[in-house]
């Protein structure tokens, strides 16, 4: 028996070179389910919105059948895809995110930009993929075997090198240009940051910055105190830079 894949986009991402971009036979003996069948190409299911097989809508439980041709693609940034016609039952594209251990640089500069970015350096994979299906949050990794694990139906494998070019991607990927909002979460614990009373930090900080600064923030989450510092002016160029690739 055997059935004929295509992935459409970026999902040619996890195929070789020569597969990318093809249609592609696959053999088999005994009919396997949809996901089963894409994931043994290296593409994961967390990274799939919606499979079309013969033209009709399938989602992942679908048994492949000899003489099959499957279709496979990823989220829709332009198209809107009826909720009935996706492989599942939530959006993909939500703005909340759980990274992992070696996406450290990539957190910051999203909670800078002011995206809800789960990080810890020690996280195991178990850690990640429980955080991602309880606070339904996309999972961001370089590690494509991660989002094959069963549980995860929110993740997205991180192409670029570099915290700049990651986060561009990001944005890119998940249409993300118009909910940026800089400033307004803590980059150490990624809490959101209220303004305060700048009495109330007199003494969290020091007397050249409380003399000179009129306005401060906090994070109620672990009580770091921000002011628009010298390096203000440069994180912003950075925002600009960021948002305008």
């Amino acid at each position: 028996m055997h059935a004929c894949f295509r992935f459409y986009a970026e999902l040619n991402d996890h195929l070789p070179a020569e597969q990318q971009f093809q249609t592609l036979e696959k053999q088999f003996v005994v009919p396997s389910t949809v996901k089963d069948m894409l994931e043994s190409f290296g593409v994961p299911h967390a990274e799939v919105e919606f499979i079309l097989a013969n033209g009709t809508p399938v989602d992942f439980s679908y048994l492949v059948q000899d003489g099959d041709r499957i279709a496979v693609y990823p989220v829709f940034e332009s198209l809107d895809i009826t909720p009935e016609l996706r492989v599942r039952r939530e959006p993909l594209r939500e703005p909340k995110f759980v990274l992992d251990v070696h996406l450290g640089k990539l957190a910051a500069v999203l909670r800078m930009l002011g995206f809800d970015s789960v990080y810890c350096s020690s996280a195991s994979d178990a850690e990640l993929v429980r955080i991602s299906c309880k606070e339904r949050r996309i999972l961001l990794t370089r590690d494509r075997g991660l989002l094959k694990h069963n549980a995860v139906t929110h993740g997205y494998w991180i192409r670029e090198t570099g915290s700049r070019h990651q986060a561009v991607e990001v944005i890119a990927r998940f249409d993300l240009k118009r909910r940026v909002r800089p400033f307004t979460r803590c980059m150490a614990c990624n809490r959101l940051l209220d303004p305060v009373d700048r009495m109330n930090v007199k003494e969290r900080v020091p007397e050249g910055v409380w003399q000179r600064f009129s306005e401060f923030w906090q994070c109620h989450g672990c009580g770091r105190v921000y002011w628009r510092g010298s390096h203000y002016q440069r994180m912003l160029r950075k925002i600009e830079e960021l948002t305008s690739s």
